[in-house]
């Protein structure tokens, strides 16, 4: 079926896609959505079995609906999440086209649009919106050789226990999916290694109200820039098991060893950093950190909520914290996998405009590019520390469908006038 030209083309159909269609919608401006696979495909396939949101369904969700069948304060399945956008799209009506791949998109020199090719034909539109977000590439550090005697995978192909071979795994990255994987494992009855590289690690909840309530009533969702030296800081909160506060020593009384981020590998051998301690320790700075910051707003605000104390007590410090390992011969511990939790990096390979930086990052003020016409949206930190998730891509769709609108009012005002001074000569 061929595609006809629009005034705007959104490039994804996940959660990004779907927020910045409701939001063109209103404006009035034309426009066409493309997924190149399934609405939210990322959810379905891209996700491990067990995988479920990290925030409670009261709050990570669209402000138009909510999750069907899901407790507010639950967490909904990697299927629910999927499910629910679906349900979200037919409710907007949005000109979704799925299975339609965009291969090229570059300016059309002097007419102020692009030309657009994708695998159903090419079209010409006014604005593009990449809204495929910053997670298409899975990671892996050049750190094991791909022809070492050892299965490597990231985290975007992990599935379940079961589809590894036996031994024992290693897991590299402790931010919320090495954590949950490297749990899930153990609880399998698989002897794990997690390494744990800096993080933050917010309490799941405090004195009666989730992470996601703290963040709002403080006002750090709104938080528009990382702290400096935090840039690749990830986090570790979980919401797995109904939701609890990720627990490295709990982790590690379980049996599961605790080692420092990953350096290097040579004859079979991996070596540590000497930061797991270090590591450890600031995480557990941040954790207090939020307790601290709660503390502080109960006492201003004088809300009643039950204070917490237990809340302040860590477990003693596990064996592999305080003799920890330096080296570890993965032949001789008998790890025959190794999980890269290691993240992803952007692909904007078929867009052929100036937008980017020397390292190919988009440069743009919340999420309006260098490039007229270019927007991006789903970007971490794209306006805010909540942009990423579902609510808060709500709000920056917003902010570029408003920009979109305000562009094309000048452009409607250019034509008039050209217009007019064409009937007077």
């Amino acid at each position: 079926m061929p595609i006809g030209n629009v005034n705007t083309l959104v490039v994804g159909g996940g959660q990004a896609g779907i927020a910045m269609s409701e939001h063109l919608s209103k404006a009035d401006i034309p426009h066409l959505v493309l997924e190149k696979n399934r609405i939210a495909e990322q959810w379905r396939t891209g996700r491990w079995d067990n995988l479920v949101a990290n925030g409670p369904a009261w709050h990570d969700r669209f402000p138009g609906m909510e999750f069907k069948n899901v407790d507010p304060d639950g967490f909904p399945s990697k299927e629910a999440v999927a499910d629910y956008l679906v349900d979200y799209a037919k409710m907007i009506k949005a000109p979704l086209r799925t299975g339609v791949e965009v291969t090229k998109a570059e300016r059309i020199a002097g007419a102020g649009g692009f030309r657009v090719e994708t695998s159903e034909g090419a079209i010409e539109v006014q604005n593009i919106v990449c809204a495929t977000g910053a997670f298409q590439k899975p990671v892996i550090p050049p750190v094991i050789p791909k022809d070492a005697d050892v299965v490597q995978m990231h985290s975007y192909d992990y599935r379940n226990p079961g589809q590894l071979d036996q031994g024992a795994v290693m897991v590299v990255g402790a931010g919320s999916s090495g954590g949950q994987i490297a749990r899930e494992l153990m609880e399998a009855g698989r002897k794990v290694y997690l390494s744990v590289g800096p993080h933050d690690r917010p309490p799941r909840s405090y004195r009666g109200r989730d992470f996601c309530w703290w963040l709002g009533v403080l006002g750090l969702w709104d938080v528009s820039a990382m702290a400096p030296g935090a840039e690749h800081v990830t986090i570790s909160v979980s919401g797995a098991k109904g939701g609890e506060t990720v627990d490295f020593r709990k982790l590690a009384a379980g049996g599961m060893t605790l080692v420092g981020r990953t350096e290097s590998f040579a004859d079979g051998v991996v070596k540590f950093a000497p930061d797991l301690v270090g590591n450890i320790a600031n995480g557990d700075a941040n954790y207090l950190g939020m307790l601290d910051a709660a503390d502080a707003y109960v006492e201003r605000t004088g809300i009643d909520l039950p204070p917490e104390p237990e809340a302040r007590v860590f477990r003693n410090d596990p064996d592999c914290m305080l003799n920890p390992l330096k080296k570890l011969d993965l032949a001789v511990a008998g790890i025959t996998t190794v999980i890269w939790a290691t993240g992803f990096a952007r692909d904007y390979s078929w867009l052929k405009v100036d937008a980017f930086d020397e390292h190919g990052v988009p440069e743009h003020q919340r999420g309006v590019s260098v490039e007229p016409g270019v927007f991006f949206l789903g970007l971490p930190w794209q306006s805010r520390r909540g942009s990423s998730f579902i609510w808060g891509v709500w709000h920056d769709a917003k902010h570029l469908a408003d920009h979109i609108h305000t562009q094309r009012k000048y452009l409607d005002y250019h034509n008039i006038m050209l217009e007019k001074q064409s009937r007077k000569t």
